[in-house]
């Protein structure tokens, strides 16, 4: 395994520093924030997608699509992934948001309002990572190839599966996916940078040659990744400052059920691939994926269901807040387990 290097380490610490400038700047901002969140094709922020493609692509480079006809040998492992996001996360998630909306804080928010946020941690549990667990992979490790079937037949799964479960677990006989949403999101998130990364990798092979392309290219490309993964969170809590800033003892509240399910999943998901007998490099993807969300169709459903000051709508934005600081502490946990 390799080392994490000294700006890896203290990533959650670069994090976090992130999110308050961040929401500082939404805070300070005001108007000249709105102008840059209205920016936008089918609820896609265009900023914020330039970002997440510099953050995806360093990754995407580096599969070799050559070997993707061997990923049959991993078919465990894929077969995880689909029964943790499609049958337990869902379920668990509203399980958890029922709990503790309905049940543990009733003595502080309405009934109301808690039907609100369990909407919305349901629409979070419904919509798998499909950008963002690149990352993760990247991070801890994973196996590039791997991860990149993982994300595609997730995102096949969820164009079939998404509308009928949300209308199951909340309750809405007449909702409608916003296709326009979803695909626009794949194509920004994954689509692109997966082409630029084929072609890209192809070119710099003959050109440059192997040697050139993994200890030159790559290394360079790491800085890349990670300063755009701070930028974008910057930009994300920018645009919701003062959501944030309006319901501090709120944001708390939601925070903890929201945490305890992304860590219950993840080592549902990393516990059953050790007893699989799956090797690191699949097992850790596998139950990064199960943790993390698909945040921006979420927000953008809820927005769209709900509408922007609605309790459904601050549960997703507050699950962006949790989940890049907890997935950098899972990542910590699978490198310093990996086997």
């Amino acid at each position: 395994m390799k080392g994490i290097g000294f700006f890896e380490r203290y990533l959650t610490a670069w994090v976090l520093i992130c999110i308050l400038v961040g929401i500082a700047l939404g805070y300070v901002g005001g108007d000249k924030i709105s102008v840059l969140a209205s920016w936008e094709y089918a609820h896609v922020n265009i900023p914020v997608a330039i970002l997440v493609w510099l953050m995806i692509y360093p990754m995407m480079v580096q599969i070799d699509f050559s070997s993707l006809k061997d990923l049959r040998t991993n078919i465990k492992g894929l077969g995880l992934t689909v029964v943790v996001n499609w049958l337990i996360k869902p379920f668990t998630m509203a399980f958890f948001a029922w709990i503790f909306f309905d049940h543990l804080y009733d003595a502080w928010i309405t009934p109301e309002l808690a039907d609100e946020y369990i909407a919305g941690a349901i629409l979070l549990g419904a919509a798998p990572c499909t950008a963002m667990v690149f990352v993760w992979s990247y991070l801890s490790n994973g196996d590039a190839n791997y991860t990149l079937v993982q994300v595609s037949v997730n995102d096949l799964i969820l164009l079939i599966v998404f509308v009928p479960l949300v209308q199951f677990l909340l309750g809405i006989t007449d909702f409608q996916i916003p296709y326009e949403v979803l695909a626009t999101s794949v194509i920004t998130f994954v689509v692109i940078p997966l082409l630029a990364g084929y072609l890209s990798n192809r070119w710099l092979l003959k050109a440059k040659g192997k040697e050139w392309f993994e200890n030159t290219f790559l290394p360079r490309l790491k800085p890349i990744s990670i300063i755009a993964l701070l930028s974008t969170l910057i930009l994300l809590f920018a645009f919701q400052g003062d959501q944030l800033i309006a319901a501090p003892f709120h944001i708390l509240l939601i925070a903890i059920p929201l945490t305890l399910q992304t860590y219950f999943i993840f080592f549902i998901s990393w516990f059953s691939g050790k007893f699989m007998k799956l090797r690191y490099s699949v097992c850790a993807p596998a139950a990064m994926i199960g943790a993390s969300n698909f945040f921006e169709l979420a927000v953008a459903v809820a927005i769209a269901l709900f509408g922007l000051d609605s309790g459904a709508a601050l549960l997703t934005v507050v699950g962006v807040l949790i989940e890049v600081p907890i997935m950098l502490s899972l990542v910590r946990i699978a490198r310093a387990r990996a086997y």
